[in-house]
């Protein structure tokens, strides 16, 4: 495939399939590992702090890349940055898996996360890249499900691995799986991704590293305290979300002055303030992951610590969910183009009922009846999570010119993974404080229940606001205008 793509070409649709491939094993890898913490610990024997490393680790670097890598794939090629950023994702796999001690393994994982970073803005850059009108909207869809399915399925396909090569070896499989799998995926990508056009500027005068630190410190304050929350991490580095807000006030400021100077920003703030949609779009989408994402975690203490389910059992009881997401997302991404943000806000009233129902139901049942009676409910609530990722992705970055288009989908999924850490914090603690009221497992779950549908309404009413505001046009003509000049061009 060429530097000018033919939108007849099929190879696109053969290209997104490879990348969404090695997208779903990145994301995968966000959730999978946690079945197979206790094996891991048996194995290694390593430490409790250790083994949250292995899980934590990975979701800090991950989100701390996110905006400099998409700026790199802008810059370089999101061809050359996919390939060298599964590259060091497949050999970060195997040194994970081959880890002999506690040491090892987190520093994989640490590396694993920022290749995963670097390699997961590639995917939105090529979207909207190589589509446009209403196929970018389907290809946003297909987005959807793999992150959908990604974030539901990584607790079973990890209780299945570990119980297919046993507790002893297993963990490790959890880590190699990703690497035949992804050298494929490297060989399919090389014939069927498009070469960037030659750059007439040096490299140095397109990156803009003082922006990155600036970036990557203010994402850190925020990151590490929240990844840490189950060690005290909260209570213990209390002061770095504070430092956060005066260094985000500085890179706001800094970015702003490499664009009057007419340099080249890490990130156009103006992406913010001038493209119409973006800024609210993001802010739904982190709201969004901050409700969801915490559920899996919430969903595995109960089912497992508090029902006495295995991994592979836990990790079932959430399977409609995903099924029902990943049936909606493909679906939805083919709506989005009429139908626009009302998709989003059918979809968040879903979440809002799937969960309510969970909360309210599943404490109330016998124990041996609660994987049953959370089905229906989950698969309600999956059915309504596919509606929001991916139209909310293609509504998000409609306008965003596709020059920026890999650091714009940078920003976007470092708020989800702010979100998710948020989220994850959150409902943890509120499951917890549940557990300590003397109402045991089953009022910990309603307790968390409660703060996820909470601030999924949160999420329903920015939504609410984003579609009165939204100019009365027909959405076709707004998505086939996506690639066009916005006031930043």
């Amino acid at each position: 495939m060429n530097s000018k793509i033919d939108e007849s070409d099929p190879r696109r649709w053969r290209a997104l399939a490879v990348t969404l491939t090695a997208g779903f094993m990145s994301l995968l890898d966000v959730s999978i590992v946690n079945v197979a913490l206790p094996a891991i610990q048996q194995s290694l024997g390593a430490s409790t702090a250790g083994v949250q490393w292995v899980v934590s680790g990975y979701a800090l670097t991950f989100g701390l890349v996110l905006v400099s890598g998409g700026r790199l794939g802008d810059v370089l090629g999101r061809r050359r940055m996919f390939l060298f950023a599964l590259s060091a994702f497949v050999l970060t796999s195997a040194l994970a898996g081959a880890a002999v001690n506690e040491t090892m393994l987190v520093a994989a994982r640490l590396l694993q996360g920022m290749a995963a970073g670097m390699l997961t803005p590639q995917n939105t850059g090529l979207i909207q890249e190589l589509f446009s009108g209403a196929e970018r909207g389907r290809a946003f869809g297909l987005f959807g499900t793999t992150v959908s399915l990604s974030t539901a399925v990584g607790p079973v396909v990890g209780g299945s691995i570990i119980a297919l090569f046993g507790a002893e070896n297993g963990w490790r499989w959890v880590f190699f799986v990703n690497v035949p799998i992804g050298a494929l995926a490297l060989v399919l990508a090389a014939r069927l991704l498009p070469r960037a056009p030659r750059r007439d500027s040096p490299l140095r005068s397109e990156l803009d590293f003082v922006g990155v630190g600036l970036l990557g410190v203010a994402v850190l304050g925020v990151l590490f305290p929240l990844v840490q929350s189950d060690q005290d991490g909260l209570a213990a580095f209390w002061w770095m979300p504070l430092l956060a807000v005066p260094l985000g006030a500085a890179f706001v400021l800094w970015e702003r002055r490499v664009v009057r100077r007419g340099g080249a920003p890490l990130l156009d703030v103006r992406l913010f303030t001038e493209t119409p949609g973006y800024a609210i779009g993001a802010a739904i989408g982190a709201v969004y992951f901050a409700g969801f994402s915490g559920i899996w975690l919430v969903f595995a203490l109960f089912f497992q610590q508090g029902l006495g389910y295995t991994p592979l059992e836990s990790g079932l009881v959430v399977t409609p969910f995903a099924i029902g997401a990943a049936v909606s997302a493909t679906v939805a991404g083919r709506l989005v183009a009429r139908l626009g943000r009302r998709l989003t806000l059918l979809g968040l009233s879903l979440v809002t009922v799937g969960l309510t129902v969970v909360g309210v139901v599943v404490p109330m049942v016998p124990d041996s009846m609660a994987g049953f009676a959370a089905a229906v409910p989950l698969l309600i609530a999956g059915v309504g999570g596919g509606m929001v990722i991916s139209p909310n992705t293609t509504l998000t970055l409609e306008q965003v010119p596709t020059r920026m288009a890999g650091v714009a989908g940078g920003a976007l999924q470092t708020g989800q993974r702010i979100g998710t850490a948020i989220g994850v914090a959150v409902l943890a603690s509120m499951f917890h404080a549940g557990i300590d009221s003397a109402g045991g497992y089953q009022a910990g779950l309603r307790w968390a229940m409660v703060s996820a549908v909470t601030i999924v309404v949160v999420a329903l009413v920015l939504a609410v606001v984003d579609a009165r505001r939204r100019p009365r046009r027909s959405q076709p003509e707004s998505v086939r205008t996506a690639s066009t000049a916005t006031p930043m061009e």
